[in-house]
């Protein structure tokens, strides 16, 4: 009985174990069938991902000359600046113009109060016109006592005090001549005019101001930039290649202001420093350019592109076209861009 009862147990207990073996042998296959599946379709994706295939042209053999540029930093420069100064004392009674016009040669920019002044004028042309007269009566009397002194009517003595009299008259005359002369100035002091073509910046002192002549602070100050300097820099080891190429001729030069939209202003290098800057090992470089931007758009300093265009005596062989780039600096806190200049021509085999 007790025996019978045991196998009747122990057998549903085995096939519990059975049941529940196969179980999780069906689990960890289905796990491993999961893992190695996407192992394997993530392998595949990777496959078909290769590399994409790169077109390939070919192109006959040519010889042709090409341009060799350094690429630096510039700077446009004015190629004139004025500080407009009074040259007489007085208020200032009218201004002529507006601040960032554009104004031209002899444009009366300021006018100081003339009253004083045109009061001395006369003043002067009075005094001027009484020593003239005084001047003519001693040399009529000097003429008179020479004729005496030659019939032996006067003594030398006398002759001579009226020559002298008459020599001092001519210099007083002289002089008030000169003080009208002045006085004349003074008056055409008071209206300033513009002594270049240029744009006017702030007017430093404003109307209705007493001004003094030759003061510290200008009035204003104008900037020529038709025509107009760019400033820029090259390294030192490019300094013989730019004399060399500069004996030949002019270099051409094209600048082009960062962001602008318009054509590249041509121009030609004026100016190679005699000192290599020993802090940045470069040499600064001068062009000058008709204009840089049309006139009535934006004329404040900005860093622009710029190539230079020489002709060498003798073409050379090379395979590339050498370029040069100096990292972007600013020395006075403006826009920057690149300044590229060719500095030859050279014969190129692709």
């Amino acid at each position: 009985m007790d025996s019978s009862l045991r196998s009747h147990v122990a057998a549903p207990t085995a096939k519990r174990l059975f049941v529940f073996g196969g179980v999780g042998l069906l689990v960890v296959a289905v796990v491993l069938f999961a893992y190695f599946g996407t192992e394997i379709r993530a392998n595949e994706r990777k496959a078909s991902k290769g590399p994409a295939a790169i077109p390939v042209s070919v192109a006959p053999v040519l010889q042709e000359v090409v341009p060799l540029r350094l690429l630096a930093i510039g700077n446009v420069e004015a190629y004139a600046t004025v500080s407009v100064k009074a040259r007489v004392d007085g208020q200032i009674v009218e201004v002529g113009f507006k601040e960032g016009d554009e104004v031209s040669r002899g444009r009366v920019l300021f006018k100081i109060d003339p009253r004083p002044y045109e009061a001395a004028l006369r003043q002067a042309e009075a005094n001027f016109l009484r020593d003239s007269a005084q001047k003519n009566q001693a040399r009529s009397q000097d003429n008179r006592y020479q004729e005496l002194l030659a019939k032996n009517f006067v003594s030398k003595e006398a002759y001579a005090q009226i020559r002298t009299n008459a020599d001092t008259a001519e210099a007083v005359a002289q002089g008030s001549r000169a003080a009208l002369d002045n006085a004349t100035l003074n008056l055409e002091y008071c209206t300033i005019r513009s002594p270049i073509d240029g744009y006017p910046g702030k007017i430093q002192i404003q109307m209705g101001n007493l001004v003094k002549a030759n003061d510290t602070l200008p009035l204003v100050v104008i900037n020529q930039v038709h025509p107009i300097y760019v400033n820029f820099s090259v390294p030192e080891q490019q300094l013989r290649a730019v004399r060399g190429y500069m004996s030949s001729g002019p270099l051409a030069v094209e600048a082009l202001a960062p962001g602008s939209d318009q054509p590249a202003a041509s121009g030609t290098l004026v100016f190679v420093d005699n000192a290599v800057d020993p802090s940045t090992g470069t040499i600064k470089l001068r062009a000058r350019f008709a204009a840089i931007c049309p006139r009535g758009r934006s004329r404040s300093k900005r860093w622009p592109r710029a190539r230079i265009n020489p002709q060498p005596p003798e073409p050379w062989s090379s395979s590339t076209t050498p370029s040069i780039r100096a990292p972007a600096r600013s020395n006075c806190g403006r826009s920057s861009g690149t300044v590229r200049t060719r500095c030859g021509q050279a014969s190129s085999s692709t």
